[in-house]
């Protein structure tokens, strides 16, 4: 067991090392020594992973905790800087730093030719790396925020990477400032934690939970439960990392940065940190049943909204960014109903097939020099015949075909959500069964669009080529992953051996029986996931290789529709009205008027007073001796005759 939390606390910490070496001394290393370094020590920290979870599961003694420095100590508030070893730890930590090392070597090939300086590049991939491990591997509630802020300000790093264009910054910006508004009432969550619990350590705060299910605060001339209020609190923080409906609009920006960001943010680190959350807090939001509604009703409403709005989306990437949206409202769903793991097996198949295709995508803006409109593609699919086939696993996977990684968790979620026998689970089940319809439906239109039919630049399909060995394998590897990992991980993750696998890490009450439900689902219930998916593929190459016309006289016919979904719901239209323009007017107003109209004038109106002073006293010195006796006479009879007349 000791080995065991040695070689986690290396896997943990050994990016950091990468990160630190590259960032402080690549200038003078050059490019090329600076991405070995990183590269490598993600090498030593995934095979470390992977030893510390064979010795974990099969030595037994999780969880455990490895201390590695007293940190905080004021007052009543004692917080070490300790590491969780327990099966969702290492479990992550290790799909964290498969992808994550992937991306590194694949960022070798895609960043090859950038004008940048790399060195940098690979350290802020570190960097997020081991913020997102911090995140994980957290033993409390500071420490997860502390890894939690950590892929915030790497995110920003990396989606502005490309600092000369204006829309890449304006685009760091907007991923840093809206979930600085949901960090706001995380962090509100986790101050009403250590006030009700008087700790923000999990063990501590998890085995006196129970004590506090009746605990209630009055608030809006009503009682709310303590537990329902901190949970809503903590799930707030959750939907803008996790860019749930109505915090969600920074992710299809993030686009703007390289493509391995995109893989990296969207399939394994920063947009699962709120999936993670609320699975680590299980044993807290297990008892808040109206925050668990909540929970479901966003969730299944985010992976409709962004299903559809991925329909119609022409950038490659952004449609992939789109169906992580909707992916990640399964995984919530999946929460909501109780079922934490099943959304964590979703949240890992999801990694290996989401990491897949936005490395293949990248593959294709490879070979059409950074094109990324699909269309002005077409007819790829001979030109780079690799990427197309990795594609394809990918999109089968991410459709839920049998029997690729996506089949077996997200049917799972479904599963859960009609065996749930709730109101808000059948809500859940219809709409993630219309959404499964339409993922197909637009993976397949990427296809269609970007590898068949005719080419639409003749110049660019001409000069298209397939990526460089170092891109394809990761590309490759994770296909594998695609393929196998949701029929490896099943048995263990929701299967009859998940309540030794996960050994407590993840909690269900005595009354949750939703994982031994999942068997009962009617056969139909349980097909129905892949007949629409199925459906949708038949229904996208009709579409666009029987009847290429179609399309485009659909979004003729009902084009405010399509004119909706294009423009995303007008989401960043609304909040433009609602919060941007009234904050400039506000921040206009005090800027003329109470900056440059008071704060500014006061002194200029003080000095000025003083120069005209200055001025008229200066025309009292002539030089005359006979001014002077005269001026000092006067002053004279002026005193004299106040004495006088005063006496």
């Amino acid at each position: 067991m000791q080995a065991a939390l040695i070689l986690f606390s290396i896997a943990i910490l050994a990016p950091l090392g990468g990160s630190l070496i590259a960032g402080l001394f690549g200038r003078r290393m050059g490019d090329g020594p600076a991405q070995a370094v990183t590269i490598a020590f993600m090498l030593v920290a995934t095979l470390c992973s992977y030893g510390a979870l064979l010795g974990g599961l099969i030595g037994g003694g999780m969880p455990g905790v490895a201390l590695l420095a007293h940190w905080v100590d004021a007052g009543s508030f004692h917080v070490n800087w300790a590491l969780r070893f327990d099966t969702l730890s290492i479990t992550m930590a290790a799909m964290v730093l498969t992808v994550s090392l992937l991306v590194h070597v694949y960022s070798l090939g895609y960043m090859a030719h950038d004008s940048m300086p790399r060195y940098r590049f690979f350290s802020y991939l570190s960097l997020f790396t081991f913020a997102m491990l911090m995140l994980i591997s957290s033993n409390d509630l500071m420490q997860l925020f502390f890894g939690w802020e950590g892929v915030g300000l790497a995110s920003y790093l990396l989606i502005g990477y490309w600092y000369q264009r204006p829309s890449a910054c304006a685009a760091a910006i907007k991923a840093f400032v809206v979930n600085r508004v949901a960090d706001l009432f995380f962090l509100v969550g986790i101050g009403l934690i250590f006030v009700v619990f008087g700790t923000i350590q999990y063990d501590d705060i998890f085995a006196t939970v129970p004590d506090q299910v009746n605990t209630t605060y009055h608030l809006f001339g009503a009682n709310h439960s303590v537990l329902e209020l901190i949970a809503t609190l903590l799930f707030i923080g959750a939907m803008g990392k996790s860019a749930q409906l109505f915090l969600h609009t920074w992710l299809p920006d993030a686009m703007e940065g390289p493509t391995p960001v995109s893989a990296l943010i969207h399939a394994a680190t920063m947009v699962t940190a709120g999936v993670f959350l609320m699975a680590r807090m299980s044993p807290l939001v297990e008892f808040a049943p109206d925050t668990r509604i909540f929970i479901v009703l966003i969730g299944a409403t985010t992976c409709f909204f962004a299903a559809t709005v991925g329909l119609v989306q022409p950038d490659i990437k952004r449609t992939i960014a789109y169906s992580t949206c909707s992916q990640l409202g399964y995984m919530f769903m999946a929460i909501g109903v109780g079922a934490y793991q099943a959304a964590v097996f979703h949240l890992t198949t999801h990694a290996f097939f989401k990491a897949l295709l936005f490395l293949g995508a990248g593959c294709v803006i490879h070979a059409l020099h950074d094109e990324q409109n699909m269309f002005r593609m077409g007819g790829l699919w001979k030109k780079i015949p690799v990427t197309y086939a990795v594609m394809w696993i990918g999109s089968l996977a991410l459709a839920g075909v049998f029997p690729f990684a996506g089949y077996w968790s997200k049917d799972a979620i479904l599963n859960a959500a009609w065996a749930s026998h709730s109101g808000i689970g059948t809500y859940g089940w219809v709409l993630g069964t219309i959404t499964a319809f339409i993922t197909a439906l637009y993976s397949w239109r990427l296809i269609f669009l970007v590898f068949h039919g005719t080419p639409r630049d003749q110049h660019a399909h001409d000069h298209a080529h397939e990526s460089p060995p170092v891109m394809m394998g990761p590309v490759v590897i994770l296909s594998i992953g695609a393929v196998v990992a949701g029929v490896v991980l099943a048995p263990f993750y929701i299967g009859g051996k998940q309540a030794a696998f996960w050994s407590g890490a993840i909690f269900n009450a005595p009354g949750n029986t939703i994982m031994e439900r999942l068997e009962d689902v009617p056969a139909l219930i349980g097909l129905l996931p892949s007949i629409v998916g199925l459906a949708g593929i038949a229904l996208a190459y009709v579409l666009y290789i029987a009847k290429p016309e179609l399309p485009a006289s659909i979004a003729t016919s009902f084009r405010p529709i399509y004119l909706f979904l294009l423009n995303k719901w007008y989401f960043d239209e609304l909040y433009d009205v609602i919060f941007v323009k009234p904050y400039a007017f506000i921040a206009r107003v005090l800027w003329r008027g109470v900056d440059e109209g008071a704060v500014e004038k006061l002194p200029v109106g003080l000095a000025r007073a003083t120069r005209d002073t200055a001025i008229v006293a200066t025309r009292t010195q002539t030089g005359s001796i006979a001014v002077y006796a005269l001026t000092m006479l006067v002053g004279l009879v002026v005193l004299v005759t106040t004495v006088v007349f005063f006496q």
